[in-house]
């Protein structure tokens, strides 16, 4: 979901983490991946602006952050 609320595709992902276009796939499917490449990722996309929401019984999310108005 973060990576299509930013409208980035595997490779954009990929280029962005530094992070081969199979890992992002991997990850994606779920697959365990070491941490230091899922911080990568993450890092990335919170970059571009995604916020990851915790787990709060509702189920853990993401959401764009918005700008200062």
């Amino acid at each position: 979901m973060a990576r299509v609320a930013v409208d980035w595709g595997v490779r954009d992902l990929a280029a962005k983490s530094r992070v081969s276009t199979n890992t992002i796939a991997r990850f994606e499917r779920g697959d365990p991946l070491k941490e230091s490449t899922v911080s990568a990722i993450r890092a990335a996309l919170e970059a571009a602006g995604v916020e990851f929401i915790a787990e709060n019984g509702g189920g853990a999310g993401v959401r764009l952050r918005q700008e200062p108005q």
